[in-house]
């Protein structure tokens, strides 16, 4: 009687622990897609609060310069254009020219403004142009983007001897950018026996595809030279 009994028991139970442990456990599994979406959410506010914590610190240990900082919100989709948009404009004292950087070089300058946002063309854009030097020698050349977003150093002397590594930095000279700004380093070099200038591709200091923030130098007026420079 009693195995009779405990048999019907289990029975009756059993179904109703099945049906316990199935909600129980679609309640676990709710609990446990939330909270892998909160550790997704504080990584990458941690990851934000360092990348703003970088450009604080670039900004204090060059107090030289004023600087607004904003975030990145959009990409030009062209694959022959690099430009980044940010989310701050001339209501933030933003105007065209303005040179942008971050913690680790420079990025480029602003091309277009609004009241609330602005346009950013990339040293890697094909129509980037920028007067440099390179270190230790302090060789003058000029950095140019290309519609690949490589970046190439043009103008340099026959006779200067590159090596891959050394540093370039922004010359100053044409007024359209301050001086000693990092772009990167020279990886390979191209030269010519018969050619009056070598060339070199340069391996850019900011990582582009990752910007999520820029500082704006606000304190650097460019000095407009286009009409200056005889045209052919």
């Amino acid at each position: 009687i009693s195995q009779r009994y405990l048999a019907i028991y289990e029975f009756m139970t059993v179904p109703r622990d099945v049906a316990s442990m199935q909600q129980r456990n679609i309640i676990l599994e709710s609990e446990n897609a939330s909270l892998r979406t909160q550790v997704i959410e504080l990584q990458q506010q941690l990851s934000e609060a360092q990348v703003l914590y970088a450009l604080l610190d670039f900004a204090r240990t060059n107090p030289e310069n004023q600087y607004v900082a904003a975030s990145v919100i959009g990409r030009d989709p062209s694959p022959f254009l690099h430009y980044i948009l940010i989310d701050h404009g001339s209501d933030s004292g933003l105007r065209h020219g303005m040179p942008v950087v971050t913690d680790q070089g420079l990025v480029g300058r602003i091309d277009a403004v609004t009241s609330g946002a602005a346009r950013i063309q990339l040293i890697s854009d094909p129509s980037f142009v920028v007067n440099v030097k390179i270190e230790p020698d302090e060789v003058y050349a000029l950095l140019e983007g290309s519609i690949t977003g490589d970046i190439n150093l043009e103008m340099v002397p026959q006779d200067t001897k590159l090596q891959p590594g050394q540093l370039i930095l922004t010359s100053g000279l044409g007024g359209m950018y301050p001086a000693d700004i990092i772009i990167g380093q020279i990886v390979t070099i191209r030269k010519l026996e018969t050619g009056i200038f070598q060339s070199a591709s340069v391996q850019p200091s900011v990582d582009f595809t990752s910007l999520r923030a820029v500082l704006i130098i606000t304190n650097f007026t460019p000095i407009e030279t286009a009409p200056l420079i005889p045209t052919p």
